[in-house]
């Protein structure tokens, strides 16, 4: 059992410290960057922030169009999804990583010391 110790601010008085706690959301500690809901759609706005995903989704729109056609559909879009799907396994496995640890540090035992 390791113990994180706190040393609280005790020259704060009740009453500053009930009218700052109000406003004050806890020491909760979160570094993951999705949730369930949001892990697509953010991932998918990460991911085509990067030059080299615009360019093969660029790729993938025009070979829909039946004048430019130069490969076969399929084929344009198995790169894109490989890094995309590579990428987006990558992110899950760091974020997950990341809440296993972020549970661990919340509660975990505290030792707090007074003056």
């Amino acid at each position: 059992n390791k113990w994180r110790i706190v040393f609280p601010n005790n020259g704060r008085q009740w009453k500053d410290w009930k009218q700052a706690s109000t406003f004050y959301s806890g020491n909760r500690i979160q570094t993951t960057k999705y949730t369930w809901l949001t892990f697509f759609p953010q991932n998918l706005f990460e991911q085509f922030h990067r030059l080299g995903n615009l360019y093969f989704l660029f790729l993938v729109v025009l070979n829909w169009c039946p004048q430019v056609k130069a490969f076969h559909r399929e084929i344009t879009m198995l790169p894109l999804l490989v890094v995309l799907l590579a990428s987006m396994i990558k992110d899950a496995v760091e974020d997950y990583k990341k809440y296993h640890f972020d549970k661990m540090i919340n509660f975990s035992k505290t030792r707090v010391y007074d003056k």
